[in-house]
C-alpha cells in the first residue's frame, strides 16, 4: 500500500471510531407510544403539543478528533478530500446532537441537509416548489383509476415475510434480516444485514417494492459493499453528508423499475411543504392537520408529523431538515446517470453502490476504481446489473428531453402527435 493511501486508511479507521456514537437519527427520535395519547386527544378535542425530552448528549472529545482527523489528512489528495468532508459532516451532526430539543437543531440541520427554499440542480426551480407540482398533479389524478389491488392492505407481518424471501432468493443465503420494530417513527430503515418495518404500519402493494428497490437494494447492499473495502471501511456508514446521494439514488432505483407511484411522490412532497411550513412557524398540530387534510391517515399524519419535528420544539419556526433531501437527491442522480451515459462513464453509476459516497466522491475516486485501492461492488441491484436495459431508458430520457411539452400544446397540429 502506497503511503499516501496507508496514511488516509488509518485515518478513516479513527473517524470509524469517532463516528459510530453519532447516531443522529436514533437520538433524535421520539419515545414510542406517543401517538396512542395524541390520537386519543385529538378525537376528544383537546389534543396538547407533544413534548420530548431528549438525554443531554458530550461529543467535544469525539469533536476534537473529528477536527484532527480534518487537520492531518491531505486536501490535495481525492481520499484527503472526502476525509475532510465527511469528518466536518460527522462533527456538524455531533453538534446537532448536543442541542436536542432546542431551536438550535434547526441551523445544524439546514447545514446537514439543506432546506425547502433551495434550487434544484442545475439552477432549477426551489425543492418547494418541485413538492407543489408534484401534490398538484396527484390531486389532480382520479383515484378511481387505480386497480383493486392497489387498495389492499398488507400487514408489516405478512411484508416481513415476503421481503424476507425475496432477500433470501437474491442472496441465496439468509444476509439481510427484516424484523418488526414498534419505536420505529418511519414505516421502514435499513442497515447493513437488517430492515425494520414499523410494527402495525399497513403498506400497499407499491410500498412492498419500493421497499425492496429503496431499503434492500440500495441502503443495504452499500453498506454491505462499503464492509468490503479495505481502505475506507467509512464507506459502510451512512454519514449525513451523503445522504441526498443515498436517498437519491434510492428513489431513483424506485424509478427506474416502476415501482414508484405518483402516491408515493406525494408522500415525499407533502413532507417537503410540512418541513417549510414548519420552518414558518406552523406548530406540530399545524402540520399534523396538514396532513390529514392531504389525505393520510391519522396514525400515518402523526407518524409524517414527528419525522419533521425530530429533535426540535413542537411549538412552530424550527423543523428537522432531512425530507428535503429526497427530491433534490433524485433530481441530482438522474442527472448523474444521464450524464454517465452521454459521457460514457456508465461504469461510475455502479461504483456508487461500492458504499456510501456522494456524487463529487464516486468522480474525485475514479482513479483509485481504477487502480484497484478501491474495490467495486460485489452486490448490484438487477436493473444495474442489466446495463443495456438503463442505456436504452437514459438515452430515451436524454433525447425526449429535449422535446418541449409547451411548444407542442400550443400548435396547431397537437392532436396529430
Amino acid at each position: 500500500m502506497a503511503p499516501e493511501i496507508a496514511h488516509h486508511a488509518a485515518l478513516d479507521a479513527r473517524m470509524v471510531r469517532a463516528a459510530r456514537g453519532i447516531k443522529l437519527l436514533s437520538l433524535a427520535s421520539w419515545p414510542a407510544g406517543m401517538e396512542v395519547q395524541f390520537l386519543a386527544d385529538y378525537a376528544r378535542g383537546t389534543a396538547t403539543l407533544p413534548q420530548v425530552a431528549y438525554p443531554r448528549q458530550d461529543f467535544s472529545d469525539v469533536c476534537r478528533e473529528l477536527d484532527a482527523i480534518a487537520t492531518e489528512a491531505d486536501a490535495q489528495h481525492p481520499l484527503g478530500q472526502y476525509l475532510i468532508e465527511s469528518a466536518r459532516s460527522w462533527a456538524i451532526a455531533a453538534q446537532l446532537c448536543e442541542v436536542l430539543g432546542t431551536t438550535a437543531v434547526t441551523e445544524h440541520s439546514i447545514r446537514l441537509y439543506g432546506k425547502p427554499d433551495e434550487p434544484l440542480p442545475g439552477n432549477g426551480p426551489t425543492t418547494r416548489e418541485a413538492a407543489r407540482h408534484f401534490i398538484s398533479i396527484a390531486d389532480e389524478l382520479d383515484h378511481e383509476l387505480m386497480s383493486p389491488a392497489e387498495h389492499v392492505s398488507i400487514s408489516a407481518t405478512a411484508l416481513r415475510l415476503q421481503l424476507q424471501r425475496d432477500l433470501d432468493d437474491y442472496f441465496d443465503a439468509r444476509v439481510i434480516e427484516v424484523v418488526l420494530d414498534p419505536d420505529l417513527i418511519a414505516k421502514a430503515a435499513a442497515g447493513a444485514t437488517r430492515i425494520r418495518l414499523r410494527s402495525g404500519a399497513a403498506f400497499s402493494d407499491y410500498d412492498r417494492d419500493q421497499l425492496l428497490q429503496h431499503e434492500a437494494f440500495v441502503h443495504s447492499l452499500t453498506a454491505l459493499n462499503g464492509r468490503e473495502q479495505p481502505v475506507l471501511q467509512s464507506l459502510s456508514l451512512a454519514s449525513p453528508r451523503t445522504t441526498a446521494t443515498q436517498e437519491g439514488l434510492a428513489t431513483f432505483a424506485e424509478q427506474i423499475t416502476g415501482s414508484i407511484d405518483i402516491g408515493r411522490m406525494k408522500r415525499l412532497s407533502l413532507r417537503i411543504e410540512a418541513v417549510a411550513m414548519a420552518l414558518d412557524g406552523a406548530d406540530f398540530i399545524e402540520v399534523f392537520r396538514y396532513f390529514v387534510a392531504a389525505g393520510q391517515s391519522r396514525e400515518d399524519s402523526f407518524a409524517s408529523a414527528q419525522r419533521v419535528f425530530r429533535g426540535v420544539p413542537t411549538g412552530g419556526g424550527a423543523a428537522f431538515t432531512k425530507d428535503t433531501v429526497y427530491l433534490r437527491g433524485l433530481v441530482g442522480v438522474h442527472t448523474f446517470f444521464r450524464w454517465a451515459l452521454r459521457q460514457q462513464k456508465l461504469q461510475t453509476c455502479r461504483w456508487l453502490f461500492a458504499g456510501k459516497m456522494t456524487l463529487a466522491d464516486v468522480q474525485r475516486f475514479e482513479p483509485l476504481f481504477e487502480s484497484g485501492v478501491l474495490l467495486p461492488p460485489r452486490w448490484l441491484p438487477h436493473w444495474l446489473s442489466r446495463a443495456n436495459g438503463l442505456a436504452g431508458m437514459l438515452a430515451f430520457s436524454l433525447f425526449a428531453n429535449r422535446i418541449r411539452l409547451d411548444a407542442i400544446a400550443n400548435s396547431d397540429g397537437f392532436l396529430d402527435i
